[in-house]
């Protein structure tokens, strides 16, 4: 394929890959870990940890398969079409709950500077289902304009980002992390229900792997995109979100919908926190950016590959996999409107536990197929390997019952079509 046909290249890439990961969770997720207190921390080494591994098991399994879909493509080499069809719309059902979270948080973040926007639970819907559908106009436009703007949004919030953690470690209070485990639950469980939550701010490190159709030189591309995007975006975010834990009281902290934007606001003045209200509103838009490009992208593979409805495979004059776009954002749609009712900090925490329980599943059959398919590998890789298969089912038992039933019956959701695909292609003729 020609460069013109494959317009992402490694800073692209990389951009991409840092974008989705710093999205809404950097800004919002200080809110929904404040019952946790200090032990909060305890999960999140525990995520960063768990995320290095996954990502460096994503860039090795994108040297040995270059095949468009990312972990559909692993999966379905190691283990055939029907586990195949099972990470693929797993992730599918990842990516669309996730792009109403980051919405719902971009409604946040726009109310912090613009509090009229979100006055009421109904205009805050508005105002996220207004930013998913401009990212999907975009997304429409071109995979080259949906990249140039990763690159653009990227620079503008991480930057900034950077400098708030630092300036904001200064302003840190000791007593802020007490009491350590404000919660009362056991360690053991605290640190799992906080590694769930904290994987969410994560999401994003398999970003590269998914659209190697139109990326150049993917085998040397991917891999790096992978662990330099991964890298920065994660010690980043640990960094911001652990000083907004120490510069807000719990109380204050746990009711804000921009807990990031408050913390500026008390410390360094109102301009200060419309300064990050601001940022956080653009880190939403980009990441949302992101991952409605990539929605697209995640339904290709499969449908190409006959798993999925062929409706999926349309692709427009600019090669824009259209039908899949709009479906995703339709879905995501629905999620925001059936939810509009609950409070912002609310319906956020219940989206992303929804998508990182439905990712979950994709990375740990990810970890699995790198197994089977990478058969010599050193010692050192099956260590890291083995490290983060552990964290991906210790970090999906944290998501929660709840949480777990509705991932069920989303999985589950999917089983129709399979059969359906399958049953088509065994009636077409022969020749």
């Amino acid at each position: 394929m020609s460069t013109a046909r494959r317009p992402l290249g490694l800073w692209m890439l990389i951009a991409l890959v840092i974008g989705n990961i710093i999205g809404s969770g950097v800004f919002v997720l200080p809110a929904a870990l404040a019952p946790y207190g200090a032990a909060s921390l305890i999960g999140w080494g525990i995520s960063l940890g768990g995320a290095l591994m996954l990502a460096l098991v994503y860039a090795w399994l994108a040297q040995i398969v270059p095949n468009h879909g990312g972990a559909y493509a692993y999966a379905r080499r190691a283990f055939g079409d029907r586990i195949g069809f099972l990470v693929a719309w797993s992730y599918w059902v990842c990516v669309w709950s996730a792009n109403a979270a980051i919405a719902v948080a971009f409604a946040g973040s726009l109310g912090s500077v613009w509090p009229a926007a979100t006055a009421t639970p109904l205009r805050s819907a508005l105002c996220a289902l207004g930013a998913l559908w401009v990212c999907t106009s975009i997304s429409l436009s071109g995979v080259r304009e949906a990249g140039y703007t990763a690159i653009v949004t990227t620079s503008l919030k991480l930057v900034p980002l950077i400098v708030f953690g630092v300036l904001g470690l200064g302003w840190v209070h000791a007593s802020a992390f007490h009491p350590f485990n404000a919660s009362g639950l056991p360690l053991v469980s605290v640190a799992s229900s906080v590694a769930a939550l904290t994987l969410w701010a994560f999401l994003g490190l398999e970003t590269a792997t998914v659209p190697t159709g139109v990326v150049r030189d993917p085998q040397r591309t991917v891999p790096r995109a992978t662990v330099i995007g991964m890298t920065i975006a994660g010690l980043a975010t640990m960094l911001a979100c652990t000083v907004v834990v120490g510069m807000l009281p719990a109380d204050v902290l746990h009711a804000s919908a921009a807990p990031m934007a408050e913390a500026a606001r008390r410390t360094w003045g109102s301009a200060a926190g419309i300064g990050i209200g601001v940022v956080a509103t653009i880190s939403c838009f980009g990441a949302l950016n992101g991952w409605v490009l990539l929605q697209a992208q995640t339904t290709l593979a499969p449908a190409l590959d006959g798993l999925f409805p062929k409706a999926f495979a349309r692709l427009d004059g600019r090669g824009t996999p259209w039908f899949g776009l709009l479906a995703s954002s339709i879905l995501a749609s629905a999620l925001i409107v059936s939810n509009y009712s609950r409070t912002l900090v609310a319906l956020f925490t219940f989206t992303i536990l929804l998508s990182t329980a439905a990712t979950l599943l994709p990375y740990l059959i990810t970890v699995l197929a790198w197994w089977r398919i990478d058969t010599h590998s050193r010692r050192w890789r099956r260590l890291v390997a083995v490290g983060a298969l552990a964290f991906s089912v210790w970090a999906l038992i944290g998501t929660g019952a709840e949480t777990l039933m509705w991932g069920a019956v989303l999985v589950l959701a999917g089983l129709p079509i399979y059969l359906w695909q399958r049953r088509s292609v065994a009636s077409l003729p022969e020749g």
